[in-house]
């Protein structure tokens, strides 16, 4: 995978260029249609991915409404990360929403470089926390605006 690509996505920005050159080095291309499924909720993970061109749509499917979408997430963007972190299924589907070029990291393989590269590991890492703080908050502001239009409990 070329390094220049990695270099848009927030979670690869304060790595060195030899950090990212490791990255992309484990890094594969997979390019998928609109439409295509990427993965589906409650399958087992162990890939992570970033949008290098084209768009992905996380969504949910609700009984009795169909798929709800979460996000429409554009280059630059990764998703996914949840299946480094533990070994619970997919949370989610995510979908090609257009056509699209993804980079896709192995757990295995990203392990292993954080495994040797302590540096890598800590900007890693503290990334994830704090976009899964920034997730947390947002669904937080979500369901407190949810329970403002649906009334109090009773």
């Amino acid at each position: 995978m070329d390094a220049a690509s990695l270099r848009t996505c927030p979670l690869f920005q304060a790595l060195s260029s030899e950090q990212l050159g490791r990255i992309a080095a484990v890094a594969t291309r997979r390019e998928l249609p609109g439409g295509a499924a990427i993965f589906v909720e409650g399958a087992v993970g162990d890939e992570m991915f970033v949008v290098i061109v084209g768009r992905v749509r996380i969504s949910k499917k609700a009984r009795g409404v169909g798929e709800e979408a979460l996000a429409i997430l554009e280059p630059g963007a990764w998703f996914g990360e949840m299946a480094m972190i533990d070994d619970s299924p997919r949370s989610a589907d995510a979908l090609a929403h257009t056509s699209c070029v993804l980079a896709v990291l192995k757990r295995e393989e990203l392990e292993q470089l954080m495994f040797v590269d302590k540096d890598l590991a800590y900007i890693l890492l503290w990334t994830f926390v704090r976009t899964l703080s920034e997730r947390l908050r947002e669904m937080n502001d979500k369901i407190q605006g949810f329970f403002a239009m649906t009334g109090p409990f009773r």
